[in-house]
């Protein structure tokens, strides 16, 4: 590795010194260029000093990513701030792979892991519609072009999975496919499903699903061989190599699922918030094959995701506590803690309505909702620990996708108060929401105490803000029908709320709500209709016919 510096500077013992006498108002600027190599061969900077950045590739990039973003005007501040921050982070994480420059994807955060990992770029990707279909589509078409081909017990590779992540540090290569690929992840390959077939209802995008089907259909394939492990019907992980993750959900840490009294939960464990996605995975691979006019198949998976809805509502409910466990462990015994995992399962449209309001009454009792946000695990849990990583902690992520949910059974008011609470999050540091942060009770101490290790910023959080948007317009796009659903609720921390900008289908909707009105305006063929998406369009009922 080696240094320049647009300045002259004093070396010494491996101190780099500059003497500067500075006049009043008079600028200095500094410039250090860094220049390393791998296996011998020299990366050039992609900034280099006295060169204007203007016309760089990066700088290009970063510029038509700011303009391609919605642009928010409101009376909150804080939604406001944390909404130009998510655009800015987003824009920052986005990587590229060298074999295929134009298209970016998602790291996961910063600085720990500037990489592509399934789970996280997925769920952002799915955040970031709101913004840009581009960042989804990048995804997508990476995660394919590493998805699992062979059996592989040491990376848990499989044929069909979606890799959990790809490392470098052994590799000199420095495309994806020269990493180190780990297939770690039991939820990926459903959210693989799932976010093509949410593409397709924001951009109808033909070509990209006729091109990313055929993956879909192996990720599908993936979920009924290897997925379902002992063929109960329900998608659960177990550690295959000696080396990775016990844990493979989102809360994948060692110690992250475990039962009431604590005790650690034994693999093959059945997350509920994974049968949430494989349904949602199931009916959108129905809504693709009905807009394709293929009956047959569009039926197949109608019926296979209500026969996982009717068997999840039977065997994850908890008649007793009015809740749903969080898991299955290795005997089917229910995992009963009390955790924000069925957050999820409201999101993915998998509960049964009558069900719904004990589900939300729950997750925002004093037990799991802190006043800052939803914790991962209720405080009455043996294992809670509220600065543990995912035992009592609070992720944003986690947060506003449990805001998603409530709102789309009707819990607006629940919804209004945990986005609230996570804007108030947010301006306590500056616009950027944390990963995680401490699941103390609000006001002691009186503000979020932040996890020191965690990543700033990451993916997922700042995509939050943008689910925020989406949950408070209540939006629901069908590019291929020619219609949007619409529905704005203002929480009473907010009279005024103009989104300018939001592409769908290849139109731009400028959406303005205030004083309980909704104005909607935006020249294209898209029929706005201003209420709630049909039920039947959630179970996967008939599709309602196109305008005209």
């Amino acid at each position: 590795m080696g240094l320049a510096f647009s300045e002259p500077a004093e070396v010494e013992d491996g101190v780099v010194t500059w003497r500067v006498m500075l006049g009043p108002r008079k600028p200095w600027e500094l410039c250090i260029e860094v220049v390393v190599s791998l296996a011998e061969e020299v990366v050039a900077p992609r900034f280099r000093c006295g060169v204007d950045d203007v016309d760089a590739l990066p700088a290009k990039s970063l510029a038509s990513w700011r303009a391609a973003l919605p642009v928010i005007d409101t009376d909150a501040p804080g939604m406001a701030l944390a909404v130009r921050r998510a655009g800015e982070d987003l824009g920052s994480l986005r990587i590229f792979d060298p074999e295929h420059p134009e298209t970016p994807i998602l790291a996961a955060g910063a600085p720990w892991f500037m990489t592509l990992f399934g789970r996280d770029s997925l769920l952002t990707g799915w955040m970031t519609l709101l913004a840009d279909s581009t960042l989804s589509r990048g995804v997508l078409e990476t995660l394919a072009r590493l998805q699992g081909e062979d059996v592989n017990p040491a990376t848990e590779e499989e044929p069909g999975r979606i890799l959990h992540e790809v490392r470098f540090g052994s590799s000199t290569g420095r495309s994806l496919r020269g990493g180190d690929v780990y297939f770690g992840s039991i939820d990926a390959t459903p959210l693989f499903v799932m976010l093509l077939g949410e593409l397709h209802r924001w951009h109808a995008a033909e070509e990209t699903v006729s091109q990313l089907l055929p993956h879909a259909d192996r990720a599908l394939a993936w979920i009924d061989e290897f997925g379902d492990r002992d063929g109960d019907g329900y998608v659960e992980y177990q550690q295959r190599g000696e080396r990775g993750l016990a844990n493979q959900g989102w809360k994948d840490s060692w110690d992250a699922v475990r039962h009431v009294n604590g005790e650690l939960a034994r693999a093959p464990i059945a997350l509920c918030e994974v049968q949430g996605y494989v349904y949602s995975a199931y009916l959108a691979r129905a809504h693709l094959a009905s807009d394709a006019g293929d009956t047959a198949t569009a039926t197949r998976y109608r019926v296979k995701a209500e026969e996982l809805r009717r068997r999840f509502n039977e065997d994850f409910w908890l008649e007793e506590t009015g809740w749903y466990a969080m898991g299955l462990d290795a005997d089917k015994r229910p995992i009963a803690a009390l955790a924000s995992n069925v957050g999820h399962c409201l999101w993915t449209g998998i509960i049964e309505p009558d069900r719904a309001a004990l589900v939300a009454k729950r997750l925002m009792s004093a037990d799991l909702f802190s006043g800052w946000g939803i914790r991962t695990l209720a405080a009455s849990m043996a294992a809670y620990n509220p600065v543990s990583y995912h035992n009592g902690s609070i992720w944003p992520h986690d947060n506003a996708l449990c805001a998603a949910g409530l709102a789309r059974y009707g819990f607006v008011e629940e919804a209004h108060r945990v986005i609230g609470a996570q804007v108030e999050v947010a301006m306590t540091h500056q616009g950027r929401l944390p990963e995680l942060f401490a699941g103390f009770e609000r006001g002691n101490p009186p503000s979020p105490a932040s996890y020191p290790a965690s990543c700033s910023p990451q993916a997922w959080a700042a995509g939050a803000p943008l689910l925020w948007l989406r949950s408070l317009l209540r939006l629901d796009p069908w590019a291929s029908g020619g219609r949007v659903w619409l529905q704005p609720e203002l929480p009473p921390w907010m009279r005024r709320l103009h989104v300018k900008g939001i592409a769908i289908a290849g139109q731009r909707l400028d959406v303005v709500v205030q004083d309980g009105t909704c104005e909607v305006s935006g020249e294209g063929p898209l029929e706005v209709i201003q209420e709630a998406r049909p039920a039947g369009l959630d179970r996967g009922g008939p599709t309602p016919a196109a305008p005209g």
